[in-house]
């Protein structure tokens, strides 16, 4: 724990501590099930230690929580000290890929139980175990194994809903204490991508508990192992799938970055502005992916272009112009053979089109042009403006859409640029920072001190590619830099 800020140090030992509380009851207690209590702990462990085995391979994503039912199911078959007992031997044994791996199996153990606890007392305050139909306590004879359909999945759903909850609780804790991050975004998005699977899970575990209770007993019960058994298979080869596009995309940026140092960070910038402009035109979630990925990549195609032109100081031959605007074309052969790219492939090949017809590759015209090219189009060009690179200095950001607004209609289409200018007018530009030189920009950059409160930042002294100095009068024609590297926009 040596590694560990000292803030997250008291945290993992309170949350432990959390646990040890949580479980000491269950010793107390002389009603406690004992049989029942190891047979659903040596289950839930078999469940975490199975995830690695050959059929779904010796690496699992870290927090897949596939098994959870087991533990809600104890939720909702034992008192909440013994559902929190249970959980665990299985948190310590599940699958961890960050270092400390131990630190973070303790973690996982101790946060298990704290969330099966509150579950359990959720669900009791509800009554759910006289809707099931009676606990494991002992029982009756023979057991009341008849449960309260429909009353009894509203418990069932809170104590899913609590397990939840305080899950999310915790990681959001733990990552303000460990990563230091604002309390603001530590708890971002977690409640909402965890709910759903849990509510999910708390579904299979009422499914679980129902058929122990009833006459068939534990070989009923393990049947809705099997049907999570095959989805945490699925689940795993869908995160390995998802791990090895991203690791590719990965390394086609990081090749061009290499390549032209001059332009490092451009790509994940334009990424981001590309996502800001799809998710104010609404569209839908998958094809906000599909819109960042092509924003990534949209320069990939400088991997078939002479370094020595990339790395040009002075103005390029119109030979060399022509060379440059080839990248598009490289940028589509080279990625043609990746499926999952899908329409992020015709973004890459057309993002130099111009509304009016006066881009390349093939001059296309308004409607002509991808939905996705006009949106990448436009992230490329903000970029361009607001970003600094050795022979030009970055544009403020109201200059640039401005810039932008002024092209709208010739260069650009008018929707995409209303977009960013209404994204950026609510949410601000906070680019990603990718080097120590964008953090030296950003400290000695000028002040914003004409802009609204919602957008003055650092944009105005971004670092980045292909931008014309502020002082070059607009070219009516071409997107200010064209000619730099890259036709100006990346």
């Amino acid at each position: 724990m040596r590694v560990l800020p000292s803030a997250a140090r008291a945290y993992i030992l309170a949350a432990v501590l959390g646990a040890v509380l949580c479980v000491a009851p269950a010793f107390a207690d002389p009603a406690t099930p004992w049989p029942s209590v190891g047979l659903m702990t040596l289950l839930y462990l078999g469940c975490e230690l199975v995830k690695v085995c050959p059929l779904l391979g010796r690496r699992v994503p870290e927090g897949l929580g596939c098994f959870f039912p087991v533990v809600l199911a104890a939720v909702f078959l034992l008192p909440p000290a013994a559902a929190a007992l249970i959980a665990l031997p299985g948190g310590l044994a599940g699958t961890v890929v960050q270092r400390p791996a131990g630190v973070r199996r303790v973690w996982h153990a101790a946060q298990q139980s704290i969330a099966a606890w509150a579950a359990g007392q959720a669900y009791g305050l509800l009554r759910g175990p006289a809707a099931l139909g009676g606990s494991l306590l002992g029982g009756s004879d023979p057991p009341a194994w008849v449960a309260d359909f429909p009353y009894v999945v509203l418990p069932a759903a809170a104590a899913a809903a609590a397990f939840c909850l305080v899950l999310t609780a915790l990681d959001g804790g733990v990552l303000a204490a460990a990563e230091r991050r604002p309390a603001a975004t530590a708890w971002r998005g977690l409640l909402t991508r965890s709910l759903a699977p849990h509510c999910v899970h708390g579904l299979a575990g009422l499914m679980m508990a129902v058929m122990w209770r009833s006459p068939y007993g534990l070989p009923a019960a393990l049947l809705v192992l099997l049907p999570m058994y095959i989805s945490c298979w699925v689940f795993a080869q869908y995160h390995r799938e998802r791990a090895a596009h991203q690791a590719t995309i990965r390394a086609l940026v990081q090749a061009v970055d290499i390549k032209d140092r001059y332009t490092r960070g451009h790509s994940e910038r334009v990424g981001q502005a590309s996502t800001m402009i799809a998710r104010e035109l609404g569209m839908a979630e998958d094809r906000l992916e599909v819109v960042r990925i092509a924003g990534i990549l949209h320069d990939v195609g400088k991997l078939g272009v002479p370094t020595r032109l990339l790395r040009k100081d002075g103005p390029l031959t119109p030979e060399e112009r022509r060379v440059i605007e080839l990248h598009p074309e490289y940028g589509h052969e080279m990625v043609r053979g990746i499926g999952f790219l899908g329409e992020a492939r015709s973004a890459i090949l057309h993002h130099h089109e111009r509304v009016d017809g006066s881009g390349y590759p093939y001059g296309l015209t308004g409607e002509q042009i991808p939905v996705l090219a006009r949106v990448v189009a436009v992230a490329d060009a903000f970029d361009a403006m607001t970003s600094t690179r050795s022979y030009s200095r970055a544009r403020p950001v109201p200059t640039a859409l401005a810039e932008l607004e002024r092209c709208a209609g010739a260069h650009f289409d008018p929707a995409m640029v209303r977009a960013l200018v209404g994204a950026i007018g609510r949410r601000g530009w906070h680019p990603v920072v990718t080097s120590d030189d964008d953090l030296q920009v950003i400290s000695g950059g000028p002040t914003l001190s004409a802009l609204p409160a919602q957008i003055r930042d650092d944009s105005a002294a971004r670092p980045g590619p292909d931008t014309a100095p502020a002082a070059r009068p607009p070219r009516p024609v071409r997107t200010p830099g064209a000619d730099r590297p890259g036709g100006g926009a990346g």
